[in-house]
């Protein structure tokens, strides 16, 4: 994996690079007492899942419960009993979502890709997001056995109160909202049949041959005794006891915790389960996960997590201790550590070792030349490079061969602490461990930000978009990325835009969880060709729906905090003409369109009044008719420099608690 690159980014304002989110308190859709239904008919219930429409955007039910009914509509490419129903379902759409009704299809037919999918809403006209059960787990454990059949849950007991035609649905749907017992349905659907080849898949898994390798493989490594998992893998019987709870984040997509949508891009990092594994783990456990014969895979090798995974580092770093207090918000801590070496090394990995798990949110790193004096804290405007980072969730930062970054001698590693309490009081000794090439490698890995610090997200809405972006003067090649925000981020992605105005969409996280923090690093580098842009749109949940939203009341703007917002996509980069030996200033290059990036939101190339917000926007708009100089009414790229140039000047030098580090980065970042 590449280095996960939290950067150096020199902002125009005072703004945070990052800032953390406590891990979920929220409490779980699904108990994992709760008992698994493995019949493949009607059933009285519905379980909880995740799925992703056509349309790369999430739908979790169990975060549809203040909807008065929930309607699925199955769905298959080329039938014609749903394509004449095309009309009247998006009437029934429009109508009772004006009323809070979701009205979903859902798509279990293996033949249809998402592509298809696409093809075939647009040519019938349907309206209403296609839900694709790529897994056939939700159209398997529903029942389904053909297109066109509607299904009417009510979300105050998570039962199918209705299944037939949809000719029936908006019956149902009025009698449930009336409280009034729902009518029963007249017909059955009668759209073409779906095949289900797995649903007799279950009698023949094995969990010695089958289900252990694969727990084995894709869960081990974090649900080992010390690892980062609530519970270890270690025999059948601890797997047989949280197998409900393993169907359950299973269905919804929060295990393996790997958010890439595998529909875009290939990831060399990739934690998916591939469609195989995922039902052959589901089936088992509606069967009852029976134990089968064999010895267990998973009771005859001890796994114990490695202290240091990479191994023994050729550097360790000791963050000073820090008491976390029992509750409360912590400003962010900034200590440091006097720099050991005494000659100049290339990293070509790092792994953080927090203390305590619960507390740690985050760990930013960055060297500085000269050791602060007594009393004095690190100060992120004097780092010139990174020694690594952490946040929730993320694992190791290793440089692939032919790239890394630069320690210098003596000075200091500062660092930005981010705690969160957790309802005890503790005592944090986080550590670093270092490793050092032994050559200099032929290219440095840099970091710029895709970020906004005037984000504005109204209260009691439940999707709130935000756009921003950096601009590539040169030619680059894209490593990786890593996206960040906080408890009302819903959904979030990376596009590239081309000179020539074409669009590619490179990493699409239909649901984002902050619980689960890393970088996505591309199988191959992507070509990011001069004069391009790499654009990162955020969704933002900030509704009574979000179970995690500490205040759907409020509006949200940019803050360190976790009950506050933030906008940050972290790219880890190499310049086409630069060398470990022969290298630029990288901030410089980006330093002109910053502050167009972060605030352009019509993505047009220039700032109109209507996109300044928060206090850098307050500033340009004082000064607005002074900087139009060419009384367009917007403010261009040689505007905006004078604009920056103003800003400057009133910022003076002082730095705040807020500011990111130093634009100047001549060893990497």
């Amino acid at each position: 994996m590449s280095a996960v690159r939290f950067g150096v980014i020199g902002l125009l304002a005072s703004t945070a690079l990052i800032a953390g989110c406590s891990t979920d308190s929220a409490p779980q859709a699904m108990s994992a007492a709760n008992a698994v239904n493995v019949v493949a008919t009607a059933q009285a219930s519905v379980e909880n899942f995740m799925l992703v429409d056509a349309n790369l955007e999430a739908h979790e039910l169990f975060r549809m419960t203040l909807a008065p009914a929930v309607v699925l509509i199955t769905q298959a490419n080329g039938d014609a009993a749903i394509q004449k129903l095309a009309p009247s379902l998006n009437a029934m759409a429009a109508a009772y979502g004006a009323k809070g009704v979701e009205v979903l299809m859902l798509n279990s037919n293996l033949k249809d890709s998402r592509e298809a999918i696409l093809t075939e809403a647009q040519k019938v006209g349907f309206k209403a997001p296609i839900l694709m059960d790529v897994n056939q787990l939700v159209g398997g454990s529903l029942g389904v056995t053909r297109s066109a059949e509607a299904y009417v849950i009510d979300p105050k007991t998570w039962t199918v109160v209705y299944r037939g035609a949809v000719s029936g649905a908006a019956a149902a749907v009025d009698a449930l909202m009336a409280g009034k017992p729902v009518p029963a349905a007249k017909m059955a659907g009668n759209g073409a049949v779906i095949a289900f080849p797995d649903r007799g898949m279950a009698a023949r898994i094995s969990y010695v041959k089958d289900v252990a390798p694969i727990l084995e493989a894709k869960c081990v490594a974090c649900h080992q005794e010390g690892g980062i998992g609530p519970f270890a893998m270690n025999n059948y019987a601890m797997v047989k006891g949280f197998s409900p709870m393993i169907r359950e984040v299973i269905r919804t997509d929060r295990m393996p915790p790997y958010n890439a949508d595998p529909h875009v891009g290939k990831f060399s990092d990739d934690r998916n389960l591939s469609a195989n594994e995922i039902k052959t783990l589901v089936h088992w456990i509606e069967a009852g996960a029976p134990r089968g014969e064999g010895e267990d895979p998973l009771g005859k090798v001890q796994h114990v997590a490695a202290e240091w995974p990479l191994g023994k580092p050729d550097l360790v770093l000791d963050i000073p201790a820090y008491k976390v207090p029992a509750s409360g918000v912590v400003d962010y801590q900034r200590p440091f550590t006097p720099n050991s070496l005494t000659e100049g090394r290339w990293i070509r990995a790092s792994t953080v070792k927090p203390g305590d798990r619960q507390a740690v949110h985050h760990i930013l790193t960055g060297w500085m030349k000269d050791v602060p004096a007594a009393g004095q804290n690190s100060s992120e405007t004097r780092w010139r490079g990174s020694v690594g980072g952490y946040a929730v969730g993320a694992e190791s930062n290793v440089f692939s061969e032919e790239v890394g970054t630069y320690l210098p001698a003596g000075g200091a590693v500062g660092y930005q602490m981010h705690y969160t309490p957790y309802g005890k009081e503790t005592v944090d000794k986080s550590q670093i461990g270092v490793y050092f090439r032994d050559t200099v490698p032929k290219y440095i890995m840099r970091g710029v930000v895709v970020i906004d610090a005037t984000i504005e997200i109204p209260a009691n809405t439940a999707r709130h978009k935000e756009v921003a972006y950096v601009e590539f003067p040169k030619d680059a090649l894209l490593y990786s990325a890593f996206p960040h925000a906080h408890y009302r981020a819903y959904s979030n992605d990376l596009w590239l835009q081309t000179p020539d105005g074409k669009k590619t969409l490179l990493l699409s996280m239909p649901r984002y969880d902050f619980n689960w923090q890393r970088s996505y690093t591309f199988a191959q580098p992507i070509k990011i060709p001069a004069g391009s842009r790499l654009i990162a749109n955020y969704v933002y949940d900030n509704s009574k729906a979000n179970p995690s939203n500490p205040d759907p009341s409020i509006k949200v703007t940019w803050g360190e905090q976790s009950h506050e917002e933030m906008l940050f996509t972290s790219l880890s980069f190499r310049w086409m003409d630069e060398t470990a030996v022969e290298q630029i200033d990288s901030e410089a290059r980006f330093a002109q369109t910053r502050l167009l990036g972060m605030m352009d939101d019509n993505i047009d190339g220039k700032l109109q009044k209507t996109e300044m917000r928060g206090r850098m926007g307050a500033m340009i708009s004082g000064a607005f008719a002074m900087l139009d100089k060419n009384g367009d009414q917007s403010l261009d790229r040689a505007e905006l420099v004078a604009a920056q140039a103003m800003m400057g000047r009133r910022r003076g030098t002082q730095a705040t608690t807020t500011d990111g580090p130093s634009a100047s980065t001549p060893f990497g970042s």
